[in-house]
This record gives structure tokens, sequence and C-alpha cells, in this order.
């Protein structure tokens, strides 16, 4: 049987499915443009095989073992790697049947959506997982990944990848990358410039970090000019040795600054003394990412602020297993006051471009689409996260549209560790972005050419130009 309905995501009323199945049939296939990501570029580096289906599926991605950790499953028998480096388990069959035995969690969310778009179209599952398909569906996908036609580049090249770029941190020497373009390969796997380590004062060794960043660049990071020239060189690095066109910065608010030089000294000195209060360590986060619109006059990178989120809120997980475990949850966020600074420093200017994502919806049409659709150095980004869902995604076109339009829009980024679900991602947006478009040309308010402009635009166009791609 098929694992996914091939109207799925289409309007019920039969007029208008058959408009947004003709505006999919437009874009189905054009290439994917995936300009924000953690994809491992490991991966593409040495093209080895997927260990297993459960390292492939289960163990990197948070979607996943979130839901599975909220019913009381241990993430150590997920194989979730301990910060200890204490007992997880390793074998791959132990945790597939875990996550087969409890697949029913996942009815109705996006990840179920993913998963078996994955499990149907690369691997050609046609049962659902279950504990009793475990098995079975286990050895099939495993016997796959074996196979020279699902090894990393062959993959990046079936989905109809263009370019895709990972996220690196500040220190990161970017050997994959280097390893990926002396190879040969004609897949483009761009980098991201994420300084959230070294930008951040209540990051664990931040003051060790800005050492660091000034020893890789020859210059005295500890020195408020020479940290700002730290970063500049690194952002220059990273665009000449991992291709970067975009930088990316992880805040827990949307606060920005514009201090004079001196009160940002004395700021930058207490962070380094580890003296900041938490209202002092987000100003200087705040001022950190007025700097960085500055530098992006000057070099060109894109800049992308994702905040909103309450990072790691569980302090055991935390010490266990580490950052990134599922447990970012989103918060009430402002960005009218809170970007005011950067947007009063850059905003009206045409030769920076910086894109607000947010993981508080509420903001979406009170605040966020406001904003992109006046201020010219501002875009905005695509449902994020916890939102970029069939519904999710819906309520953002029809919250943004009416006041910024679909091109102060960026188009999609799937922002995934998952691989296998990049292209199932793309899909669902596409789908959605057909569906709200036959919407709006039932009801008389876009003509169907235009929405099929529209369709392409959004389903490629905007994405490769917003981050110049």
């Amino acid at each position: 049987m098929a694992l996914l309905d091939s109207d799925r995501l289409f309007p019920v009323e039969p007029g208008v499915r058959s408009i947004a199945r003709g505006l999919y049939e437009g874009v189905k296939d054009l290439p994917i443009i995936s300009p924000h990501g953690h994809t491992d570029p490991r991966w593409f580096a040495e093209n080895n095989p997927f260990p297993d289906p459960a390292q492939l599926f289960v163990t990197p991605d948070h979607y996943v073992f979130r839901m599975l950790c909220s019913q009381g499953i241990k993430l150590e028998s997920l194989g979730v790697p301990r910060a200890d480096g204490g007992w997880t388990e390793t074998d791959g069959r132990k945790i597939w049947k875990i996550f087969a035995t409890n697949y029913h969690l996942f009815r109705a969310t996006p990840s179920r959506m993913w998963l078996d778009h994955a499990f149907q179209d690369v691997f050609g599952v046609t049962k659902r997982l279950s504990a009793e398909t475990a098995d079975e569906i286990y050895d099939q996908i495993a016997d796959c990944l074996q196979r020279p036609e699902f090894r990393p580049r062959a993959l990046f090249e079936r989905f109809g990848i263009e370019v895709i770029a990972t996220t690196e941190g500040a220190l990161d020497d970017l050997k994959w990358h280097r390893m990926i373009r002396e190879s040969g390969w004609k897949g483009r796997v761009v980098t991201a410039y994420r300084p959230d380590q070294a930008v951040d004062p209540e990051y664990a060794g931040f003051t060790e970090t800005v050492e660091k960043l000034g020893e890789l660049c020859g210059t005295d990071a500890t020195t408020w000019s020479g940290y700002l020239e730290a970063h500049r060189i690194r952002r220059a690095y990273f665009k000449e040795q991992g291709g970067a066109t975009s930088s990316d910065h992880g805040h827990a608010t949307a606060r920005t600054e514009n201090l004079s030089e001196a009160e940002a000294a004395h700021l930058f000195d207490k962070a380094l003394r580890g003296a900041c209060t938490a209202e002092e360590a987000d100003a200087f986060r705040g001022q950190m990412l007025t700097e960085m619109a500055r530098m992006s006059i000057d070099d060109g990178l894109v800049m992308q602020i994702h905040c909103g989120s309450s990072r790691n809120h569980s302090g055991p997980v935390l010490n266990s297993f580490g950052r990134d475990k599922g447990f970012d949850i989103p918060s009430r966020t402002d960005y009218v006051r809170s970007l005011k600074p950067l947007l009063d420093a850059v905003g009206m200017r045409d030769d920076v471009s910086i894109i607000a994502f947010t993981l508080d919806e509420t903001t979406y049409s009170r605040e966020l689409a406001p904003l992109a659709g006046v201020y010219p150095a501002l875009k905005l980004g695509p449902a994020w996260w916890f939102f970029d869902s069939p519904e999710g995604m819906m309520r953002y076109r029809q919250q943004v549209t009416e006041t910024a339009g679909f091109y102060n829009t960026v188009g999609f980024n799937d922002d995934t560790r998952a691989f296998c679900s990049i292209p199932a991602r793309h899909d669902v947006a596409r789908r959605v972005d057909c569906a709200y478009l036959a919407h709006l040309v039932a009801t008389g308010r876009l003509d169907q050419d235009e929405a099929g402009e529209v369709a392409y635009d959004l389903s490629y166009r905007l994405a490769k130009q917003a981050y110049r791609l």
C-alpha cells in the first residue's frame, strides 16, 4: 500500500484542490535550495555509507527522540551519546525496535509525514512501521544503505539538491568543506558562520573561546577592537574556505543594542572577566547582532537571526547529554522594541540583508510582517522549527502576506539534521504554499498565471536570491 496520499495537504473542495494540484505539478520537481541546516559536511566529504537505519532516522534527530522522551523512553536507549561517555545503546536493531513499537506516538505530527515520505520514496517501504513490521523494514533499509546509490552524495543528487548550507561554529577549521571541494565532486555544500559560542558571555568557556579565536586570527581578541577584527577575519575565512554566504545567530531574545565604542568595550571587558549580570550578557549579545550587521555590509554575508528559544530547558538533560537534545522551547519574543537599535543603525540600507525568524508565531501579523513590510534591510524567515508543519506554514502565509507580501519573505529552509527528511520537508512546504495560492485564485484575489509565478518563487527563486546562492 502507499504510505502517503497523493493529494495530501491540498484543499478538500474539488475545484480549489484542482487548482492546487496544477500549481504543485509546476513546482514539485524544482531543485532544492537548502540555505540553512545542520547536516554534517563530513557525510559528503567521506561519502561513507550511513551505519544503520537507527543512526539515520532516530539517534541524530531531536524531532524523533524528543517525542519518545516525552513518553518516558530514556535517551540512552535511543543511542543518544552521553556527555560523560557513559553507556548508551549501540545496537541499531534494538533502537529501531523501540522506535517502531512507539511509532503511533507520531500520528498526525509533521515528523510522521516526513518519515513516511522517506520510507516510501527513498527506501521503497510499503508497510506502515510498527512492532510487527520493525525487523522487516529495518532489514530493507539496512540493505539499501549498503548500496552505492544510497551513499550521501548519491542521495544528494537524487534528492535534487542544488545547494545545501551546513552550520559551523566560529572555531571550526572547515576541513570537511575543503575535502569536499578538493574531491572534485560537483555537489555544492557551503557553510554558514555561527559565532554563538564566541558572542555569548553565558556560553560555557566563553573567555577561552575568545582567546582561541584570537590565536586563530593572529590578533589580540581580548581587546574590543581586536575581538571585532577576529570576527571579520573568521567571516572571511568561512567565505573563502567554506563558500559561506550567510551568518547565523541563535539568541534567546531579539534584543539588539547600538552602544558607543566605549560602552561596548566596557561591556566586553566584563564579559571576558565573567563579571556580567544576566542583563549585561543579554545587552552584549544584542550589541554583537548590530556589530555583525555592520560586518555584513562590508563582506556581504546574509544575516540570520534565530531567536525566541529557551534553549536546553532541562538542566539534567543538558548535564547528561549536552546541548541541542530536543529541550529547546519557544518563548514570547518582542521584535518591535528589540530590533529598533539594529534597524536604526542599518535598517534603511539596501546593501545588507537580515532575515528574522521566530518561534513566537503571535508576532507574525502584529510585529514581524509590518517590520519586514517597510524596512529594506529586513526579510521574514519562513515558519520555523515548531511551526514548520502544515498548519504552521498555512498560518504563516495567512498572517504575513497581507502586510509583507510574498517578496519580503525568503522561501523555505528545512533547518534539519535528518538528511532524508529534506525532500519531504520541501515537498510539504510546496504543497502548503500551492494550497494557499489556490485559495487566493479561487476567491478572486490572485490570477492563475500570477499564482504559478509565486509558486515558483516560493519554492525556488526567493531562497536562492535571499541567501545569495
